[in-house]
């Protein structure tokens, strides 16, 4: 059996990136259960009132709720 050993530095900063990125997710997955539900009618109002969203994508994450 091989053993692979870590310094306890690299091990805690490859464990805070992990729990970062999980938290990331969670956050976002929550975010999205609080955005309120907007209807057809009123998502043209609001195109009419500000113009239509620019199609530009600045940072897309595919979240799986």
């Amino acid at each position: 059996m091989n053993t692979i050993t870590i310094p306890k530095k690299e091990l805690k900063a490859m464990v805070k990136e992990s729990l970062r990125e999980v938290f990331i997710q969670e956050l976002m997955k929550f975010r999205a259960l609080l955005l309120p539900f907007v209807s057809q009618k009123e998502q043209k109002e609001i195109e009419k009132l500000y113009g239509k969203p620019s199609r530009k994508v600045v940072k897309t994450i595919d979240i799986e709720i």
